[in-house]
């Protein structure tokens, strides 16, 4: 009896390894060929956190502990932990950290809330468990931690930072050379419950869901040591499941996408508990105004204010002249003012300055019909926030609590 298998029947039943996706449970049985126990680590069937357990997109029910902090939860490493002290800086929200190697931090603009920098996976766990209130992470560890568990709640959706996508990447080369989609891939031969095709991959939530959603029956996953790429042509998997930015790795490795195979697409996003914006005081207020900073400078983000003197005879006219242009009409049409100039002792207006909003890609397309119908002294500058009325996000989120 090899290895693997012994460790398998001697397991216990939550520790069992491979999905058989015939059925909606995972199976007892794996197959243990070609597989070398110091690279690959079994799947785990069942998940446990120290204060509550996720099963069918339901919940523990856990009582919001009583205190006086709202707790966000950030990134603590890497590229995605300095693109969220980023944002928050450009929206006036400064972490302020009293000593870089500890995990609490304090944000001065909002002062009943503090910071505690954590692993992405991490944050998702602790929403769940009631220890965070908020969080900033990636789509793709809230679906793969979260697994569907109402009590966590997207509050924005599109951070602008973090995009991947997650992918389902197989050889170049030998049986896989001529397959280029998940159908294909799905009705080769060689797949059996004896023979399953082998997925590495560190999301063994999402791929088994995928998986099944897609009707490909005989499969098995497993989580590799090191970089997912390499474990086709080391002959430890047929394939990998994994997240994908540029794709360059893929290639460099004689992997390739298919067609049908991402999963889902990925970047930064506001999460919170439910249960904390529900029961704990000031957590919707806190969220409130964190949405609102969020929302005023991402609309803002790559627009620019456009200022210009246009010659007419009255306000309409010259907005009419400015509003035949597509590329002029801004955010709701452009804003009119007389411009006063003093000709022989008189107040007279022949100018009129108009101000509009347009986005990066359109400015010097925009800044050139103006000229064309008699702008000049063309100011340009960034915008930093576009307040709304109101989001729609926060009147989304009151939606989805019930208030």
């Amino acid at each position: 009896m090899s290895i693997a298998n012994t460790i398998l029947q001697n397991s216990p039943s939550c520790l069992v390894p491979s999905f058989s996706l015939l059925s909606p449970t995972p199976s007892a049985a794996v197959s243990s060929k070609g597989i070398r126990p110091r690279c690959l680590r079994p799947v785990t069937s069942c998940v446990s956190y120290a204060r509550t357990s996720v099963q069918n997109g339901a919940t523990d029910a856990v009582p919001v502990v009583g205190r006086d902090q709202i707790r966000l939860g950030l990134p603590s490493k890497g590229r995605m932990a300095t693109d969220t002290l980023d944002l928050l800086k450009d929206c006036q929200l400064f972490v302020k950290q009293v000593n870089p190697r500890q995990y609490v931090a304090q944000i001065p603009q909002i002062p009943n809330t503090e910071v505690w920098f954590q692993r992405p996976k991490d944050i998702v766990r602790k929403l769940l468990s009631g220890d965070l209130d908020l969080g900033i992470v990636g789509l793709d560890i809230i679906s793969e931690f979260g697994q569907g568990n109402e009590d966590i709640i997207i509050v924005h959706e599109a951070l602008n930072f973090g995009e991947c996508y997650l992918s389902i990447a197989i050889p170049n080369y030998g049986i896989f050379q001529n397959i280029n989609s998940l159908k294909e891939l799905a009705q080769m031969p060689q797949w059996t419950e004896k023979r399953p095709l082998r997925v590495a991959t560190g999301f063994t939530y999402l791929g088994p869901k995928f998986m099944k959603e897609n009707g490909l029956k005989h499969v098995t996953f497993s989580t590799a040591d090191g970089a997912l790429e390499a474990a086709p042509a080391m002959g430890i998997a047929d394939a990998i499941l994994d997240l994908v930015s540029s794709g360059i790795t893929l290639k460099e490795n004689n992997l390739k996408e298919i067609e049908g195979g991402i999963v889902l697409q990925s970047q930064a996003g506001l999460v919170a508990s439910r249960r904390a914006l529900t029961e704990r005081t000031g957590a919707l207020e806190t969220v409130h105004e964190i949405l609102e900073r969020l929302e005023a400078h991402l609309k803002a983000d790559g627009q620019f204010t456009v200022v210009a003197n246009m010659r007419g005879t009255d306000a309409e006219e010259v907005a009419a002249r400015v509003m035949a242009q597509p590329s002029l009409s801004g955010l709701q049409g452009p804003t009119m003012s007389p411009v006063y100039s003093l000709r022989d002792g008189k107040v007279s207006t022949e100018y009129y300055a108009i101000v509009i909003c347009v986005p990066k890609k359109a400015l010097y397309e925009s800044v050139q019909q103006l000229r064309a119908i008699g702008g000049s002294g063309v100011l340009v500058s960034p915008l930093t926030y576009i307040f709304d009325e109101e989001t729609p996000r926060w009147s989304q989120l009151l939606s989805n609590l019930g208030l």
